[in-house]
């Protein structure tokens, strides 16, 4: 069986058509180059210019083809580029985030150890209280104070209540410390004694805990806002934390019935 007899199935006969029919218009639309040395003669110009015609325009043709290339590979590669770029730039956006989140993190863990320490000085009001009670029944009011600083830390919630909460529990312990330092049988007592080394221990601890969390903070604190890294705080709206302030110079003085 000889091509032409050949069967097309009919679902590529649309496209084969199609194609020939392109083929043929490029075959109509086409001159050979007998044809135009033909026709330049008809109007006197010599073959030699129609040949060279020929070659200048097929050179400009394969320049402008060969330009059109190179622009796509051109483009092709800043794609490329681009895209190496972006994934570059994601791959850093989510290695600055989780670094600093985990700073973030690392700084509520102190925040965390420091406020148990602030919580077990609170619980050590209650001994102040007895002791006071034992030895001073007359003094109400520092007696007062101290209850009521414990119980403004036991409700305080946000870390804002609580450093005023704190002021307020080491304006007692001074105040009970001023009032002790006046009272030499409070001080010879084993339970004043036992009291006063648990408060050095705790304040102690305070202070180791109170220093690991300012560290923290200011790591955290110079991270988020050195650049590039400032770029995705902004984006995400990591914040600036808080340095403890343990410093409480306002002091009252405890009234005496």
């Amino acid at each position: 069986m000889n091509n032409q007899e050949k069967r097309i199935p009919e679902e590529i006969a649309p496209e084969v058509l199609e194609l020939a029919s392109r083929y043929y218009a490029n075959h109509t639309q086409s001159y050979s180059a007998s044809e135009l040395v033909a026709a330049a003669e008809e109007v006197d110009i010599p073959a030699e210019f129609i040949q060279q015609a020929i070659r200048d325009v097929e050179a400009r043709h394969k320049q402008q083809l060969d330009e059109q290339n190179h622009l796509k590979h051109l483009h092709q590669r800043l794609l490329f580029f681009g895209a190496g770029i972006v994934t570059a730039l994601a791959i850093w956006t989510s290695w600055t985030y989780n670094s600093i989140q985990s700073s973030s993190i690392r700084t509520e863990a102190a925040r965390a150890q420091l406020e148990n320490q602030l919580q077990r000085r609170a619980d050590l009001i209650p001994n102040l209280v007895n002791v006071t009670q034992a030895y001073a029944k007359q003094e109400k009011e520092l007696v007062s104070l101290l209850v009521r600083s414990r119980e403004a830390y036991l409700q305080a919630v946000t870390p804002n209540e609580k450093a005023v909460a704190t002021v307020q529990i080491n304006q007692a312990i001074n105040g009970f410390r001023n009032y002790a330092a006046a009272n030499p049988q409070l001080q010879s007592s084993q339970m004043f004694i036992n009291l006063q080394y648990e408060l050095a221990g705790t304040e102690n601890r305070l202070a180791v805990e109170r220093m690991r969390y300012n560290q923290a903070v200011q790591a955290h604190n110079q991270k988020i806002s050195s650049f590039p890294n400032s770029l995705v705080t902004n984006i995400f709206g990591f914040q600036k934390k808080e340095f403890f302030q343990a410093t409480n110079t306002d002091v009252p003085k405890i009234p005496r019935e």
